[in-house]
Formats: C-alpha cells, structure tokens, sequence
C-alpha cells in the first residue's frame, strides 16, 4: 500500500525501545522518507567535539551552530548525514560522539537549531521520524503518532547487541 506524499509519522520514545528500527521499516514498506533524529544530534556532537568545543559549554556550543549547516540526504538509497558538505555518517556512530550528542542535546540553543531542519522536513512530507519530543513538538499534527515502550532490561540488551554488533 502506497500512502500519499504528505503523510507524516511520528514515532517517540524512550532510547532502546526500537524506534529506529519501526520507523525504518514503516519508511520502508509506506515508501516514505525516513528522518533519523538522533544522527543530527550526533552530528551536533561529532562537528563541536571536532572544533574543541566543551560539549558542557552552553554558550560555546550555540557559538559554534553558525558555522554549520546539517542535511540528510539518500545516497544510494541509504541515508547519510552531511556536515558541512562531507558525509559523517560513519563518524557519528562511536560511543565517544553518543556521550556528545547526549550533552547538546540538553542544549536549548541546539534543539532550535534543530527543531527547524526537522519542521522543513516535514513540511516537504511523507516523512517517518523517529526521535524524542517528535509527537509533541516536531509534529504535533502528524498523521499518525506512535509511542513506543520496552523493559529496561528488554532496552539495555538492544543496545548491547547494537554494539556488539558494531
């Protein structure tokens, strides 16, 4: 079943409860675009780390988003993540950069930067997003909401395998 352009989901939760994988498999079946939130808040943490910035300085992290511009793009049909202009899509998948995204991620300066690329997504539409707040403040009108919830142990043993994978 294909669905319209414009249909936008909306999947929230907390981390380790299978967001990604939902929404890459509802992207893919619906044949929408699927919008990894998490890989932009990586990406945040990758590009400050790379310019000495202390993810724990409030004020030099928000300095620091003038100098960049983030985009997704599909490349041969997987998507990447581009920083300035080159692919970190491989970059933002360490542990060390996880720990950054986490700390700007509690950055208000960081979320609104953010919370504009992810609305312009949306609005071009058929989008599937996964990522925390999505429901509630990146698409409060989507089309469909999902919340998705697991144990603590059924979540740290996600993340286990993910990085036993890796």
């Amino acid at each position: 079943m294909k669905m319209a352009k414009t249909y936008s989901i909306a999947i929230d939760g907390p981390a380790g409860a299978g967001k990604s994988t939902i929404a890459k498999i509802l992207a893919k079946e619906l044949e929408l675009i699927y919008v990894d939130t998490g890989a932009l808040y990586r990406t945040i943490g990758y590009y400050v780390t790379r310019q000495g910035v202390d993810t724990a300085d409030t004020e030099a992290v928000a300095a620091a988003l003038s100098g960049l511009t983030v985009e997704l793009k599909y490349v041969d049909g997987v998507q990447r993540v581009f920083a300035n202009g080159e692919d970190v899509s491989d970059l933002i998948r360490t542990p060390a950069i996880s720990m950054a995204a986490s700390a700007v991620s509690a950055i208000p300066a960081v979320r609104e930067f953010l919370l504009g690329i992810q609305k312009d997504m949306v609005k071009k539409g058929g989008v599937v997003m996964d990522g925390r707040d999505i429901g509630t403040v990146i698409m409060p009108d989507a089309d469909a909401k999902l919340f998705l919830v697991a144990s603590p142990a059924a979540r740290a043993k996600r993340r286990y395998l993910e990085l036993c994978a890796k």
